[in-house]
This record gives structure tokens, C-alpha cells and sequence, in this order.
């Protein structure tokens, strides 16, 4: 049976998540801006001292100055974040990005690009009936 406090940190991580989704949609700063954010995760330590924030982005131009951008909106982020959740200490944020869903894009152009002939995936079809 889970405990209470992974109960209650899995809550707040979930809130985290869609604060935060919400949020980094209105900064201005250019360097965030750089295409389509998505918060995959958040990752809250049991002391509520740290969290760290996965992200995907899509149409990501320069890895450095984004990092540089949420770094410096994080102090705004994170006032705004214990003025939306009622936590008796909001975490510091560390970014991460997430390549992911990237990664899961890149291996299915990678299965589209094979040459499967109809010969070949008969034959693989009856081998693995035995």
C-alpha cells in the first residue's frame, strides 16, 4: 500500500507540471520562446528543496540560450508558482531537457526508411509461426 507522502508528492508533481505548463507560455523572454514546450515530468525531492522540470521542445533552435532564458525566469517562475499551490516551501527548479519523444521520432523515420519487401516479411511470417 503507498504511503501518504508519495501520495502527497505525486499530487504536488502533477501540480508542478501544469502550473508550470502554463506558465512558460507566458514568458517573453525570446530565448524560451523558441518553439512548442512541453513540461514531460517533474521531479520533486522529498523535502520539497529541489525539483527538477523535464522539457520537450519542439523546433528547438539554440539549446544554450534557452537553458540561459529558463535560468533567469526561474526566480519569476517560482513566485508565481508558490503563489498558484499552497506549498509550505517552493523548490528550486532545475531544467532538464527531455529528448525523448525526439528520440522516438528519430527511430520511427529509421523503421520507415528499411526496404521490407513483400518476399521478405512472408517469409519472416511463416518462420515465426513454429
Amino acid at each position: 500500500m503507498p504511503s501518504t507522502n508519495n501520495n502527497k508528492l505525486g499530487r504536488t508533481n502533477a501540480d508542478i507540471e501544469r502550473v508550470l505548463s502554463s506558465l512558460l507560455r507566458g514568458i517573453k523572454d525570446p530565448r524560451v520562446n523558441q518553439g512548442m514546450i512541453s513540461v514531460t515530468a517533474a521531479d520533486t525531492t522529498g523535502d520539497l528543496k529541489f525539483c527538477r522540470v523535464y522539457l520537450s521542445v519542439l523546433g528547438l533552435t539554440d539549446e544554450k540560450k534557452f537553458m540561459q532564458g529558463l535560468k533567469s525566469a526561474s526566480g519569476y517562475l517560482r513566485h508565481e508558482l508558490g503563489q498558484s499551490l499552497n506549498l509550505r516551501a517552493v523548490p528550486e527548479l532545475v531544467f532538464r531537457l527531455d529528448r525523448s519523444i525526439e528520440y522516438g521520432a528519430h527511430i520511427n523515420s529509421l523503421i520507415a526508411g528499411l526496404e521490407i519487401t513483400p518476399e521478405e516479411d512472408n517469409a519472416n511470417d511463416e518462420t515465426s509461426d513454429d
